[in-house]
């Protein structure tokens, strides 16, 4: 009863903790400006079930992608496992579901084997970022801090399933001695080999077996009281994300509607425009940009996919797109963290743009799409990189000196070059 009660108390604690970590992140996510992306369902649950659990866009890569699709799919399926423990914990029983008979048999053994595939390719994933060493693993975004978040989540899956391999394998061991309490129940196809190196006696048995169920159970609620400060909490967010992701041509904007008035006016006398609230022109801080520009953020993995075929990036500019995902994720978070403990009316005296993101990042950019295109999961860092522009430009008045040449010239020559409209043709002249 002792161990029941101590078990419900773990178990509450830790969902009710990361209920409310992961209700203040989409608080975070509702204060971006409204977007509306709930236009043709159908094709957008089409694009969800392809992209985020079909995974197509890994396939790009195909070493990666089948080490990522093993990983994805085992901790779906390990984890219905994890229904049993939960029932075994708050009822005092052991291997609940045994009644099941050849199909429980089925069951568990499926479990061992993708339990084995997902260390195999946690390990693989690993030795990938740590020894290997691949590019697109580093840049100067990636301090110490992102570096080693990846690595603390592999190295925490890798500990979890052999956990769960050594408990089968004890509790097997048990099976097989007539152990009170351990019925004959469940395959195990995998952790049948480490029968020769388990010990030999009861005790040691049943100790071994009930330390890794419990360290299996907790290292559980851990990894998922973790994930609300790691990147991985794109487990639960790249499904909405892909299901929101813009359907249209990738790099086109939004017309603004105070500028698309204004133009209607000038061009159309007898036009009567309705109310005008034309708030903001772009984006300068975190509040300014779209629910789906923070969720982007929250739901970005790091790959670095992005940052890899960026342009600019590949030509040493200072550009990079996963950067401008990492700050928008840390900015928004920063502005949660002031929300809760010093009320809506704070103000930090930063900003997005300049404190997060330099103009210099922001020009860069060559508005290629090349990063929304390779993101596996259909982030899209170029809208944000867009409308911190916008601000530059249309609240600031502030664009580099070529940009602002070209501008000139369209207003003066209707043409983004110095030559005037008269003079256009002279090149077809003889001489």
């Amino acid at each position: 009863m002792i161990s029941q009660i101590l078990f419900f108390l773990i178990t509450f604690t830790a969902i009710g903790m990361f209920t409310l970590n992961l209700k203040k992140m989409i608080r975070n996510i509702r204060l971006g400006k409204h977007a509306d992306r709930t236009d043709q369902p159908k094709r957008r649950l089409m694009l969800m079930l392809r992209v985020a659990f079909g995974q197509s866009k890994m396939s790009i890569h195909p070493i990666p992608a089948v080490l990522h699709l093993i990983v994805y799919l085992g901790f779906i399926i390990v984890n219905i496992e994890v229904l049993e423990i939960l029932l075994d914990g708050l009822f005092g029983t052991h291997r609940i579901f045994f009644p099941l008979g050849i199909y429980y048999n089925v069951l568990i053994g499926a479990f061992e084997v993708f339990a084995f595939a997902v260390w195999f390719s946690c390990l693989a994933f690993l030795i990938r970022r740590t020894i290997i060493n691949l590019k697109r693993f580093r840049g100067v975004e990636m301090t110490t801090w992102p570096r080693s978040d990846a690595n603390l989540i592999l190295i925490m899956e890798i500990l979890l399933m052999s956990a769960f391999i050594l408990m089968n394998g004890a509790d097997a061991k048990l099976q097989v001695l007539g152990s009170k309490h351990y019925v004959l129940a469940g395959s195990f196809p995998v952790s049948e080999f480490l029968f020769p190196i388990l010990p030999v006696s009861e005790a040691s048995l049943i100790l071994l077996e009930r330390s890794c169920w419990w360290f299996h159970i907790i290292g559980i609620f851990i990894f998922l009281n973790y994930l609300p400060y790691s990147k991985h909490i794109h487990i639960f967010f790249a499904f909405p994300n892909t299901y929101f992701s813009k359907l249209g041509p990738v790099g086109t904007m939004a017309n603004m509607s105070a500028i698309t008035t204004e133009v209607k006016i000038m061009m159309d006398s007898s036009f009567v425009p309705g109310p005008i609230d034309p708030g903001k022109f772009g984006a300068r801080d975190v509040l300014d940009l779209s629910w789906i520009n923070l969720m982007n953020a929250y739901t970005c993995t790091e790959c670095g996919r992005c940052t890899s075929v960026c342009p600019a990036n590949i030509t040493g500019r200072l550009l990079s797109p996963r950067k401008i995902m990492m700050a928008t994720r840390d900015r928004i978070t920063e502005v949660g963290a002031n929300l809760d403990k010093h009320g809506p009316d704070f103000d930090d005296g930063k900003s997005l743009l300049d404190d997060y993101i330099s103009r210099e990042e922001i020009w860069a950019c060559t508005s290629c799409s090349a990063c929304v295109q390779e993101c596996p999961i259909n982030i899209d860092p170029l809208s944000i990189i867009m409308e911190l522009r916008r601000y530059a430009v249309m609240e600031e008045s502030s664009a580099p000196a070529s940009l602002n040449m070209m501008l000139n010239n369209i207003e003066n020559n209707q043409a983004p070059w110095k030559y005037a409209a008269a003079d256009r043709f002279n090149w077809a002249k003889k001489d």
